[in-house]
């Protein structure tokens, strides 16, 4: 019984070790398809900032004009942050932040029935963004990025490189 138990923990650890080396290019992935959708999000937003400024005034938002541009602006540099992977981790927690704020303003009932009627909540448009910037808030942007070529060149040792002034 114990050669079975053990065939099967080294088994199972070859597997997980193999799963493993799909983590960096599925963060590839999230980052390059959901940060470009984003970007394109952003551009049809800022080129429709009145239509956008409308739709904000409708939910009573405070300063329309300025949060269509502020929010137009974040999705299209935000997506393209994310796609390229840099500050994947700041700029995933305010996309979240971002998506949060979309689910509250302007689609409450889908927030509400996250657990009483689940699909609508998944259906809602923020949400695949959401998810892929908690997912890249949480696992980092993975060592095809701009952030990993920094951590190896600029900082070596993974914190910031000290001023000589």
């Amino acid at each position: 019984m114990n050669k079975i138990l053990s065939t099967t923990k080294s088994w199972h650890d070859l597997f997980c070790h193999c799963a493993d080396y799909l983590q960096h290019p599925f963060l590839l992935f999230v980052r390059l398809y959901w940060g470009i959708q984003l970007m394109q999000s952003g551009w049809g937003k800022l080129h429709n900032l009145d239509k956008v400024t409308d739709f904000f005034t409708s939910l009573n938002l405070p300063a329309p004009a300025f949060t269509a541009t502020a929010i137009s602006s974040l999705e299209f540099f935000g997506g393209l942050l994310l796609a390229i992977g840099l500050f994947s981790r700041l700029i995933s927690f305010v996309l979240t932040i971002n998506m949060l704020m979309a689910y509250i303003t302007a689609d409450k009932e889908a927030l509400h029935s996250i657990f009483s009627d689940p699909d609508k909540f998944t259906a809602a448009a923020p949400y695949v963004f959401l998810i892929a910037a908690l997912i890249v808030f949480i696992f980092g942007a993975g060592i095809f990025s701009i952030d990993a070529l920094a951590d190896k060149f600029f900082w070596k040792s993974g914190a910031p490189a000290k001023s000589s002034a």
